[in-house]
């Protein structure tokens, strides 16, 4: 007779060890630091290539709202640095 050649009572425990090597999903809050840092990321650019800087002209040049938004963009990058090396970390312990 033919035999099956994966037995269905294997498939979760196969299953199983997929999930396990898997990255953990982004939160919110993942997603809130990238885009703040694809932002302040292209503001350089801009500023590097074109001497504009978008967040001064739309919010003032030194205004209290331009340091805020800088401020923030600072502490998304700070919070992926902690966010990468948390990553990095897991990785090692595997």
């Amino acid at each position: 007779m033919n035999t099956p050649s994966m037995d269905r009572r294997t498939m979760g425990e196969r299953r199983t060890a997929v999930r396990a090597h898997q990255r953990p999903a982004m939160s919110a809050l993942d997603y809130l630091a990238m885009v703040l840092l694809i932002v302040g990321g292209l503001n350089w650019a801009m500023v590097g290539l074109f001497d504009v800087d978008m967040v001064a002209t739309i919010f003032g040049t030194g205004s209290p709202a331009t340091r805020i938004v800088y401020v923030v963009v600072g502490l998304a990058a700070l919070y992926s640095i902690y966010t990468t090396a948390k990553m990095a970390g897991s990785k090692r312990s595997t």
